[in-house]
């Protein structure tokens, strides 16, 4: 199965300045508990702002990146969406597969995941990129939402949509 897992805010904004919007304990212990043991497939800007520029722990980090001479250690590198795309189908079939940004990624991989793992914050961050508006995408639906919960001063929920639409990858 192949997932998308994000946080936004209530404009549907994930980050800026290549960094998240908010600093939420819950949201990355669940995070870390969705991912852990499986497959995070993600944009270079993403692996970049990881701290130290590494690769997440006890996982499978894929990373795509369109210049063919950035490898990173203890990554699968590609260079070419496609193959991106392949990759993600492909562990797909044994594991889940998390598709963790950057907003392009998202963007270009949501027709082709079987859900989004979406925390909700109900505030605004002041993002400068975003994701596509789920709630407004007849082909997804909600199929859970956890009661409002406190993070770090904000009110979040846990909410799983599913693809009633998904594309196959080629």
């Amino acid at each position: 199965m192949i997932y998308s897992i994000l946080c936004v805010d209530k404009k549907f904004g994930i980050g800026k300045k290549n960094d998240l919007l908010f600093h939420l304990p819950k949201d990355m212990s669940y995070f870390r508990e969705k991912t852990r043991g499986h497959v995070v497939a993600m944009g270079e800007n993403t692996l970049l702002s990881f701290p130290g520029q590494k690769p997440l722990p006890k996982r499978t980090n894929i990373v795509l990146s369109k210049d063919i001479d950035h490898n990173y250690e203890g990554c699968v590198n590609v260079h070419d969406f496609n193959e991106f795309l392949r990759l993600l189908k492909k562990h797909g079939e044994k594991e889940d597969v998390f598709v963790i940004g950057g907003a392009s990624i998202y963007h270009q991989t949501l027709p082709y995941v079987d859900g989004v793992y979406l925390t909700k914050v109900d505030a605004d961050g002041g993002a400068e990129v975003f994701f596509d508006n789920i709630d407004e995408i007849e082909s997804f639906e909600c199929l859970s939402e956890s009661e409002p919960l406190e993070d770090n001063g904000y009110k979040i929920r846990f909410c799983y949509y599913q693809n009633h639409s998904k594309k196959d990858i080629e």
